[in-house]
């Protein structure tokens, strides 16, 4: 979905959109409504709020992010994860806030509103991570055949990568090196997190609809991890581009080139009101689903994540397949992307409302880490290619 003729109308139908699901159909959603009338809400809720708000805003994100970094000199990777990962804190911060509402009302429906943060948070750094794995072995394999691939076999429509050696500007090697430093440091940080869940946050008393031990990111340990993100991003914070590429992309962004800062930033922000009324009504569709038909919080949780990582996503598929030396920013923002998530979970643990169940701990991040260690292999082999053509 490009955004053409008049950006700022466009902005504002997405605004219009997550408004219209925030406080109308959200509506529909309440156990005095038929069970079909429920269903039908999910399903609009969940299409128009993914494929439609948070798609469009992605998009502006994408527009925007190379702007920013020419004239801030911040990098773009982490510019666009700031942009990108924002649905995913939305959504496990308003399950978050929902938890911590029904604490004294429902305590049981309260914690499964908490794993539902936890499981979206976490999750969606899963996708983000084995897309990107996959976006980054297609581009090594056409590399390694000289001719363009299918992003997706048998999908054409998805797109085709064509080798390096054919695109317009190349990735430098020192954004290729700052990656696979932050993919390291996103490694390390995921198992603090998990290890301080393990010895720290073992909840006593679980309540009855829990099966198996519950572990929660305690407090503490949250206000930490936050910390931690704040300087991780501050320390990435700078490009590793050329100036004169930087210049080169901006000049195709010419809609957004043209208008100041303060104006840019005025578009993300209304983009922003747009992703946290979305996310809102889309927290409460997953909950809806899960009552209505027994799946369980954490499952929900994990499938939710898709809907929160869905602009990172497409960001990085756009930059793999657009040969024009955006595959760099792609790989820094994903990685610093699953930095911001991490933060959010550290802000949904200092507001005392993010638990996992033990075996949904260890699954979510046995897998993440596990995608983490095959995109850093992946990306080795890319800086390979190019240490054999300097």
């Amino acid at each position: 979905m490009k955004i053409s003729k008049n950006h700022f109308v466009h902005i504002l139908i997405l605004v219009i959109c997550a408004t219209f699901l925030r406080f109308y159909l959200e509506g529909f959603l309440g156990e005095e409504n038929v069970l079909w009338v429920r269903m039908s809400s999910v399903i609009l809720i969940t299409i128009v709020g993914a494929f439609f708000v948070l798609k469009g805003i992605a998009q502006v994100i994408e527009e925007t992010t190379e702007v920013l970094s020419g004239r801030t000199k911040i990098a773009s990777g982490l510019l666009q994860s700031l942009g990108t990962a924002f649905p995913d804190m939305v959504l496990g911060i308003v399950s978050a806030v929902i938890s911590l509402g029904l604490l004294k009302e429902n305590y049981e429906l309260a914690i499964s509103f908490a794993i539902i943060a936890a499981s979206t948070t976490f999750g969606s750094n899963i996708y983000n991570i084995m897309h990107a794995a996959w976006c980054v072995f297609r581009q090594n394999l056409a590399n390694k055949k000289g001719t363009s691939v299918a992003m997706l076999p048998g999908f054409a429509k998805m797109g085709r990568v064509i080798p390096m050696k054919d695109h317009e500007r190349k990735p430098s090697l020192p954004e290729i090196d700052n990656s696979l430093d932050i993919l390291n440091v996103l490694t390390v940080l995921t198992a603090i997190v998990i290890i301080s869940m393990v010895i720290f946050g073992q909840v006593k008393a679980a309540p009855g609809n829990i099966s198996g031990d519950l572990y929660q990111l305690v407090k503490p340990v949250g206000l930490v991890i936050f910390f931690l993100c704040i300087f991780i991003m501050y320390y990435f914070r700078k490009t590793k581009r050329d100036n004169i590429l930087v210049e080169e992309v901006e000049k195709e962004e010419k809609y957004y080139d043209k208008k100041s800062t303060l104006t840019i930033l005025f578009y993300l922000f209304i983009s922003g009101i747009a992703i946290l009324f979305a996310a809102e009504s889309m927290v409460r569709a997953v909950e809806v689903f899960c009552s209505i038909t027994g799946t369980p919080f954490v499952v929900a949780g994990v499938l939710a994540g898709v809907i929160g990582c869905i602009g990172e996503m497409i960001v990085v598929h756009n930059f793999t397949v657009n040969p024009k030396g955006r595959i760099g920013d792609a790989l820094v923002g994903v990685a610093m992307d699953n930095i911001v998530t991490t933060m959010g979970a550290s802000i949904v643990a200092m507001m005392g409302g993010i638990f996992l169940g033990g075996n949904s701990l260890i699954l979510i991040f046995v897998i993440i880490l596990t995608f983490n260690a095959v995109l850093i292999w992946q990306i080795s082999r890319l800086k390979n290619y190019f240490l054999k053509l300097s």
